[in-house]
């Protein structure tokens, strides 16, 4: 199984290293600096360079690592156009091989549209970014409440152990919401205050994310006889106006 490393970048990102099989590899590329000094710290050259979705804050640091490691990028070949140049293009549903590891890419879509993620089964990881996130996901900033959602009940369905990678850590921000909304979940505040925030396994995050937990929140929110969608898509109004 490869060795997994989180990089923390910018002021609330996460990059992921992953080292097995001959390999390292990157999942995203949010700031040079600290990747290149995990590199050196793990006595390492970068091999390849995979990317979740377009944002500045998840490429930005690609042109440099490649200049100073020769790194291949690889990407949503779908939404090419608005990630660097891609060196080995891929689609959802494909099949890799990552640090070593059987990988499939999913598809993730609703923070943008060609947001994908990594899952490496037999490892256990997938790596989410701005999909599921620490007690959340994303904004929609281009996609639609019924594709978050249909993208939350694919990463949901994964087994319980397998470890979430997110893009970011919004713990704090995330934990309030997630407690004015279920204020009995003592998971939640155990979570605020001993984390972890990422990478988390998926049964932690069913206990702790209002996103996963809407059967629990349909009565509360006073959404009796609404489907799943209908309870998801009002948790995500309340989110962006909280």
């Amino acid at each position: 199984m490869p060795d997994l490393t989180a990089i923390p970048c910018l002021s609330d990102n996460f990059a992921y290293l992953l080292q097995g099989g001959g390999e390292t590899v990157l999942i995203d590329a949010p700031e040079a600096a600290p990747i290149l000094a995990a590199l050196s710290q793990h006595g390492a050259r970068l091999d390849r360079i995979i990317l979740t979705h377009h944002h500045a804050d998840h490429i930005q640091a690609v042109p440099e690592l490649v200049a100073r490691t020769g790194a291949k990028v690889a990407g949503n070949r779908l939404d090419a156009a608005r990630l660097p140049p891609l060196d080995q293009p891929f689609a959802p549903g494909d099949r890799l091989s990552i640090a070593g590891t059987p990988a499939e890419i999913l598809d993730a879509p609703g923070h943008t549209i060609g947001h994908v993620a990594i899952h490496l089964p037999q490892a256990r990881m997938v790596f989410t970014a701005d999909s599921l996130m620490a007690m959340g996901c994303g904004r929609l900033f281009e996609g639609t409440p019924a594709q978050m959602w249909a993208t939350l009940r694919r990463l949901a369905a994964l087994p319980d152990d397998t470890l979430v990678c997110s893009g970011h850590d919004y713990l704090r921000g995330n934990g309030a919401f997630a407690l004015s909304v279920e204020s009995g979940n003592d998971a939640v505040r155990a979570r605020m205050a001993n984390g972890p925030a990422t990478p988390a396994p998926l049964s932690l995050e069913r206990a702790t994310n209002p996103f996963l937990r809407v059967a629990e929140l349909r009565a509360p929110l006073g959404l009796e006889g609404q489907d799943d969608l209908a309870v998801f898509t009002r948790l995500r109004a309340m989110k962006d106006a909280f």
